[in-house]
């Protein structure tokens, strides 16, 4: 059955949105370490590369949003914090925006083009900026997840969607995002932004579904808040395909502290991500 085999394109919301005419269109304050940089022409296509003291080159850490796949709900200032706080840990971070439904040319396949052109920007980057690009990492929270671990995945697609891959991360962190219960989020996002049913675009739902993909060959890291329980099958398939899974659940974990990194939670998640995705230089 088709519905089982999407249970990360079926993905949650846990908060309250911010209301569009206070996301669309601005960027969070860029710090004196920020450069921000165009990936595409759309005015979404763009991103914040926070760069940590120091001479380099760095890792790279590429942070997604989340926000159910909607323009109106969310946007990069709400990874900003934990951006800037991997930065103050050594860690480069290209924390991007993205197409959505509501932007033209949002949805699929043009979200998708974006968060793969953005993490392929990073090549770009690297001819002026001191990036390491053999130590790079996805990092999505809430729907941002699903697109970190598609990113991963792209390898597997063998289909155009896929694009180049002159960058290739070697860990994805899901962020209290991958799920099965659409209807938290609204049970009819994920048909507004695939362009239509399960049943409509058979094809263009196995292509977006990373779990479709398994085993990736990438390293795992799981973050678990409020959205535990719909990550778990995600979790169990990962790691019977072979993957290398690593799961961290924060005591008094919620959908949002676990982004904040002024929180105990949020300053564990920091802390795990630096250790397990770049621990190892």
């Amino acid at each position: 059955m088709l519905r089982s085999l999407l249970p990360l394109l079926l993905l949650t919301i846990a908060v309250p949105a911010r209301a569009q005419d206070e996301s669309a269109g601005r960027l969070a304050a860029p710090s004196p370490t920020t450069l921000v940089a165009h990936y595409g022409v759309d005015p979404q296509q763009i991103g914040e590369l926070r760069l940590p003291r120091g001479k380099g080159p760095f890792p790279v850490a590429v942070l997604l949003h989340g926000g159910c796949w909607d323009a109106s709900k969310g946007d990069l200032r709400d990874t900003s914090p934990l951006a800037q706080a991997l930065a103050a840990r050594g860690i480069a971070t290209w924390n991007i925006e993205y197409r959505r439904t509501g932007n033209p040319g949002g949805g699929w396949p043009g979200t998708f083009e974006d968060v793969a052109a953005a993490t392929e920007h990073l090549a770009v980057l690297a001819q002026t900026q001191p990036l390491d690009l053999a130590h790079v990492a996805m990092v999505g929270h809430d729907v941002g997840a699903q697109l970190a671990l598609w990113v991963a995945a792209r390898p597997k697609l063998m289909d155009a969607i896929a694009g180049a891959m002159a960058v290739r991360p070697g860990t994805a962190v899901a962020i209290d995002g991958p799920g099965a219960d659409a209807q938290r989020c609204d049970e009819s996002a994920a048909a507004r932004f695939m362009g239509g049913t399960p049943a409509e675009k058979a094809a263009a739902y196995a292509l977006a579904n990373p779990q479709a993909h398994l085993p990736f060959g990438v390293h795992q890291l799981i973050v678990v808040g409020a959205l535990g329980a719909q990550m778990a099958p995600y979790v169990q398939a990962a790691l019977a395909s072979g993957d290398t899974v690593v799961k961290l659940a924060p005591g008094g974990a919620d959908h949002r502290n676990v982004i904040q990194p002024d929180t105990p939670q949020g300053k564990q998640v920091a802390d795990f991500i630096a250790a397990q995705a770049f621990g190892d230089r």
